[in-house]
């Protein structure tokens, strides 16, 4: 496992369903295109598996 995650907001959650527009927030992705540094852990991978259609995920 890498020592963080650079995860991107590539599509819009406005047609998602709630919870996978709570879990964007939650990862603190506010905006498109935005990016935020994340610790790879076993929490965060699982908040990107549920909207890993709406993210991008990058190991740094």
């Amino acid at each position: 496992m890498a020592e963080k995650l650079k995860i991107t907001l590539v599509k819009s959650p406005i047609g998602a369903i709630p919870k996978q527009r709570a879990t964007v927030e939650a990862l603190g992705l506010k905006k498109m295109h935005k990016t935020v540094e994340k610790p790879d852990n076993d929490a965060i991978r699982g908040m990107i598996q549920r909207v890993r259609h709406l993210v991008e995920v990058e190991e740094i």
